[in-house]
């Protein structure tokens, strides 16, 4: 597609992701960055994960978002003896017919909120693992594809609580986003209040139809990115690997490894939706840099020597985005 038809395109298209905007806002106070990735990854196909204390609008985000998008939507509450067969389903033999039958589980809709998924053990977090990469999930010798959109949020209460499990890398590497949410403002909590008093009357519309969502995934995917950003993707993830090829000697030894091919893939389609947001059919270096930290914060793993240090991923990112030569 030529790039002039594309931005005629995403000219026209632009007003239902700000409608859709308006529609979060009227639920959710302040959370600007979340709305934002909440959009960004439905619009890569991607999943999303979001770290923070209880109370910060967590839930109440993806419930809101599949209102807006006019999509089946489900929780599950993951707890210590949640099992795979609970998330995905199981075969149910029938004496009567002497046959085994499938009872699909509710990982079978289009929106699922994984809701506090470190409080399940990793037998549990795994069984997600098939059905976010490949959209589709196994149950017997069966395979069953997954409804179009699939969307995965996942919650996460920060791991030094008590009675949570570690994600596994595999399962963290999957997730497109890493979203860490603060407390709001005493202003944002002062409009939170005074919602609460009329919180009945709030009525959010749909914006969005799933055949729409799969429409804008589309143009996204179509958005032109020039060579010398592709080369600054890889330079960027490549540093995350072996700070020394930028000179970054000094945390060499401070990373325990650096982000995956699927982190370099994370940062291209994430900028192509940072750049849909904006209105435009191109991709400049501040699209890659706006959401490079939400995309690569649980893909650097800071070593246990920066951990003692008070070094965070954030930080070592920070290096790297300051140091690699912007094109």
């Amino acid at each position: 597609m030529k790039t002039s038809d594309l931005q005629a395109k995403i000219t026209e298209a632009l007003p239902l992701i700000t409608q859709s905007k308006e529609q979060l806002n009227t639920v959710i106070v302040g959370q600007e960055i979340l709305i934002e990735r909440l959009l960004q990854t439905l619009l890569v196909k991607g999943h999303i994960l979001l770290e923070g204390v209880p109370g910060l609008a967590k839930t109440t985000a993806i419930t809101t978002l599949a209102e807006v998008c006019k999509v089946a939507f489900q929780r599950v509450q993951f707890t210590p003896d949640l099992l795979p067969s609970d998330l995905l389903g199981s075969r149910i033999y029938s004496p009567k017919t002497q046959e085994f039958s499938v009872k699909k589980g509710p990982i079978f809709h289009n929106f699922i909120l994984a809701d506090e998924i470190n409080r399940s053990p990793a037998k549990v977090q795994s069984a997600l693992l098939e059905a976010m990469a490949e959209r589709q999930v196994t149950i017997g010798d069966k395979t069953f594809p997954l409804p179009k959109p699939f969307f995965v949020l996942a919650t996460q209460n920060p791991i030094e609580q008590e009675g949570t499990y570690p994600l596994p890398e595999a399962q963290v590497d999957r997730f497109f986003f890493k979203v860490v949410l603060d407390y709001p403002t005493p202003s944002e909590e002062t409009q939170i209040l005074k919602r609460i008093e009329n919180w009945k009357s709030i009525k959010t519309k749909s914006v969005l139809t799933p055949q729409k969502i799969q429409e804008l995934q589309s143009l996204t995917n179509e958005i032109f990115i020039d060579d010398t950003l592709y080369q600054y993707i890889v330079d960027i993830i490549s540093t995350t690997r072996d700070p020394k090829r930028a000179g970054l000697e000094e945390i060499t030894n401070l990373i325990a490894f650096g982000a995956s091919p699927r982190g370099s893939i994370c940062l291209l389609q994430g900028a192509k939706s940072a750049a849909f947001l904006a209105g435009r059919a191109y991709v400049i270096p501040e699209d890659i840099k706006s959401i490079a930290f939400d995309v690569l914060r649980h893909r650097v793993m800071p070593h246990y020597e920066a951990q003692a240090e008070g070094i965070t991923s954030v930080d070592l990112i920070t290096k790297i985005l300051n140091t690699v030569k912007v094109p």
